[in-house]
Formats: C-alpha cells, structure tokens, sequence
C-alpha cells in the first residue's frame, strides 16, 4: 500500500487559499469518516477529505498516484466513492493536460487543479484561470503543421528531450506563427514545457519518445486527406513523391507489395500538378498509382524515399484487414527509439 502524504496540512492549506482567493469564501477542508468503509485500491489511489463549501458536503479524492489514469477510468473511480459516500465527490490533482481536462468535462466529473481550475458543475461553478482562452480545440486533434513538427522531433536521433521547434520549423517552411501555434497546442496538451533562452525557444520533453507518442496519439490524425488514382506524367514524376501507404509498409515489414504503387504528395504539390494538366482516373487502370494528399510536407522537409514511419501508422492506423494491423505491429519495432 502506498503512504500517505507526510505533509497533509500545507497541502489542504493549499487548497483552501485557492478557494478563497477563487470564490472568495471560506472553505473548511477535514479527514473523511467514511475512510474506512472504502476499497483498499481507492484509499492507495487518493487521500480522502470532506470540503464544505458553500453549505454544500463534498468529498475531495485527492490524486495520489505520480501517473493519473485516463479520464474514463477517473470517472468510475469517482462512481463508486459518490455511491459509497452519498455526496458529491470532486477529483483534486497537482495538474491536467488540456485535453483531459476536456473529457472530464464532457463526462461532468467535478474536478479541482489548484491554481489552474475548478469545476464544481452541482454548484454551478465553472473557473478557468488560466485557460480561458483556447486557440485550438484539442479534441480535434492537432493542427497538421504542430504534428510534423512533434514527429519531427520524435524522429531525431540520438535523442534529446531538449528541442527547438524554429529549427524544424525552418526545414518545414513554416512561418513564426506556426510555431508559435504549434508551441501553445503542445505544452496546452502536456507533451513538452517551454524555455526560454533571450529570443531563443526550446521545449523540454520530460519523457522518453515512446512515452511521448503514446500520449500524444489521440491528438494525432491521418495526414491523408483524400487519395486520388492517376497515371505517371511528364507533369509529375513519381520519383519526386515519397512512397506511402501499403507500398511504404510492405517496405518495411512481410506484406506483400499492394497491386497498386503509393505515393504521397501535399495538396499544394497536387494542386499545381493538376494545374499543369494531369490528369486523375475514376478508377485504377493498368500503371496507374494511387496518390496521397497529405495535410503536411510527405518528406517532413528532407528528400525522402519512403514516408516516415509514425506519418505512416497513423495513415494506416484505421485499417480494419488483420494483416495491416500485424504489420503495423512489426513496423512498431522499428521505430528510432
């Protein structure tokens, strides 16, 4: 069983001032009666506490844990204290991503971030102090530029958890407001805190890049926007498109190769090929390729003969053909980390 906090009373001492200075009441925080009745695995995970607020009982399920559960599992954890209980429980914990702050909203699951926020929706109260204002919906994913960018750092090697995103930027063609973009939607979601050196920016990764996919996957999407069937021109040369998809992936593994060769380009490479007269196919014909649009630069700035392989698994990561999922299985192990 794991110990509990040696210093309770600045912790809870802690958290009333934030709710005072918040909601401008005072808040009166002591140890839960009903400790002993509750699961062994509940009282390891949180610190119980009793807060009155507002003539209001609510039970305080204090994170204990160095890594919290995903928001779904967190919600059921609160389920079962609120029947044991039979008052309002509220999760408490040192911090919250953006995005997991979004999905214990959406599940209506009272939670305090002391010094960031409180959600008490039985009480009517909804205070973001410091994330009122969001330029990018997490939910949605990603913008396609902050994703090149992120898998643009998980791919270097050797690796180093310190990162300048104007480098890569740099390599991309992006502007200072994309990176700017993409740095706010990064450390919005968790994945890397910012540093400053003069005019010089970095972001400190403090996990490993496995870590970092892992958690970073749901934000991430396909980078295939459509994909379109056209035979090799004199207005586009093949060789100057990465290979992608099944292609790229019997590369690198034992699928066999797809009947028709892929290769990805970004639209605005599509554009200016149909703008030069090529022509696309309704369906695929003898020599015909089939071409991916991509929402991001294929070859992430660099010449490359195949797309990389994390841009790759999640263009494939909706296959339903159990020989794809395998394969996608064997191209994990050769990830650079």
């Amino acid at each position: 069983m794991l110990k509990k906090s040696p210093h309770p009373s600045t912790r809870d001492a802690d958290l009333q001032r934030y709710l005072h200075e918040t909601l401008g009441v005072t808040a009166k925080i002591s140890g839960w009666e009903g400790d002993r009745k509750t699961p062994y695995y509940l009282r390891d995970a949180f610190d119980l506490l009793e807060l009155t607020l507002l003539d209001q009982r609510i039970l305080l399920a204090v994170e204990r844990r160095k890594k919290a559960p995903p928001a779904a599992s967190v919600r059921e954890q609160m389920n079962v204290l609120g029947r044991i209980a039979d008052i309002p429980v509220a999760y408490v914990t040192g911090a919250l991503a953006s995005y997991e702050r979004k999905r214990l909203i959406g599940q209506k699951v009272p939670f305090i971030v002391p010094g960031n926020q409180l959600y008490l929706p039985g009480l009517g109260i909804d205070l973001r102090e410091y994330f009122r204002q969001q330029p990018h919906d997490p939910e949605a994913g990603f913008n396609p530029s902050t994703q090149a960018m992120l898998i643009t750092a998980l791919l270097r090697t050797p690796w180093d958890p310190v990162w300048r995103p104007g480098e890569a930027a740099a390599k991309l063609g992006y502007t200072p407001m994309t990176v700017s973009r993409a740095v706010k939607e990064l450390t919005a979601a968790g994945i890397g805190e910012l540093h400053r050196d003069g005019r010089v920016r970095s972001l400190y990764f403090g996990d490993r890049p496995d870590d970092i996919w892992e958690r970073a996957k749901p934000l991430l999407r396909s980078p295939v926007k459509r994909t379109e069937w056209a035979n090799p021109a004199s207005v586009f040369d093949p060789s100057r498109a990465p290979i992608a998809g099944l292609s790229a992936l019997a590369q690198h593994t034992l699928l066999a190769e797809p009947q028709w060769p892929v290769r990805a380009v970004r639209s605005r490479q599509w554009l200016s090929a149909r703008r030069a007269d090529l022509e696309t196919l309704p369906e695929p014909t003898p020599g015909a390729y089939q071409w991916q649009i991509w929402a991001y630069d294929p070859n992430l700035g660099i010449p490359r003969k195949a797309v990389d392989p994390l841009s790759l698994t999640l263009s494939l990561q909706g296959e339903s053909d159990e020989r794809i999922q395998l394969a996608l299985d064997e191209l994990k192990e050769q990830f650079p980390w």
